[in-house]
């Protein structure tokens, strides 16, 4: 519990909501408390108890709160809903506690596999597995580490969902357990649908490791950046499943909404196409199901007005422009005549 608090994220998030501190005094804190963990914990207990405080925070929560809503106000849920009441939790306690037993085993059984992979890895490496200095990565840095560790994700989830989860032939037993336990619980937990949160753990272990933690921790482990990058990454990608993974047509944004919208038709389908996480390589290897993601940016643009205001803004930006080289020129007769 010491560790969870002393995590220099939730201080760093907090502590503008808590005080009126500047953004340098929120600064020196978060590097105070850094410095703290760094020196009282080992690299090894800051990671696991990080990475799976992140998931209690911002997926298994949430999840939680989505599953009460879903569940408890059902007809207002289910406008929210891709599919609609298809896509609605079954209103059964006893299921609906199985799952969440389920889902909360799953959370410690990823936690567990994570543990053993650091510990042999520090083993082997015969060093901590991510950089755990006092020294905080420069901003340049986090952003070139998260784009690569997401550019490695998007082909890692693509290729296992697609060649190992949804191919008997190359997947085998994972395959088999994938659609039973994970699209069968689509069915099963609701009408068959779009899901709901708590179904991003709801799956076998063995297809859940290779689905979930494989493509977060496989390029992480490639990289080795900084400990507080892996927390970004982990931090942006449990949000992107919980939110892709609601099954609410209501998720905002122009990439996230069609992240969910796509998830939401995979699971509708029984698993037919939309395999990766942002939808890249379904583009390109043309397995999108319903609108690829490049019809979803264009829609969610669209929507935004987005080419109405860049031309608003450009038209603004021309007549600033144009009102400053007529003053100069007014300027300019002004003192020639003089």
């Amino acid at each position: 519990m010491d560790v969870i608090l002393s995590l220099p994220i939730v201080s760093y998030f907090a502590a503008p909501m808590l005080t009126s501190w500047s953004t340098s005094m929120n600064l020196l804190f978060f590097y105070m408390t850094w410095t703290t963990l760094v020196l009282s914990h080992s690299p090894l207990k800051i990671e696991l108890v990080g990475t799976l405080a992140v998931r209690v925070v911002f997926w298994l929560l949430p999840s939680l709160l989505f599953l009460l809503f879903d569940a408890g106000v059902p007809s207002l849920a289910e406008t929210i809903k891709f599919h609609g009441s298809a896509s609605l939790p079954r209103r059964n306690a006893a299921a609906l506690a199985r799952q969440v037993g389920l889902a909360v085993a799953n959370l410690l059984v990823v936690t567990a596999v994570q543990a053993g992979l650091s510990m042999g890895a520090t083993m082997l490496l015969k060093e901590p597995l991510f950089q755990t200095a006092t020294t905080l990565p420069l901003p340049w840095y986090i952003i070139k580490h998260v784009a690569m560790l997401y550019a490695a994700r998007e082909v890692l989830t693509y290729y296992i969902h697609r060649d190992l989860l949804h191919s008997r032939r190359l997947g085998g037993a994972a395959a088999t357990l994938h659609n039973r336990w994970a699209h069968g619980t689509s069915s099963r937990w609701s009408g068959g649908g779009a899901p709901y949160a708590l179904m991003a753990y709801a799956d076998h272990p063995l297809p859940l490791v290779l689905h979930r933690v494989a493509p977060v921790y496989l390029p992480a482990l490639a990289v080795r950046p900084h400990l507080l990058t892996y927390f970004v990454f982990t931090l942006l990608t449990t949000i992107e499943e919980t939110l892709a993974m609601s099954g609410y047509s209501a998720v905002p944004g122009i990439v996230m909404g069609g992240v969910a919208r796509r998830t939401a038709t995979h699971y509708a389908s029984g698993g037919r196409g939309n395999f990766s996480a942002l939808g890249f390589l379904d583009w390109i290897h043309g397995t999108s199901v319903g609108k690829d993601v490049i019809d979803d940016i264009q829609d969610e643009a669209d929507k935004h007005r987005v080419k109405e205001r860049g031309r608003r803004k450009a038209n603004e930006g021309k007549g600033m422009v144009q009102d400053g080289i007529d003053s100069w020129r007014k300027n300019r007769k002004g003192g020639k005549k003089n």
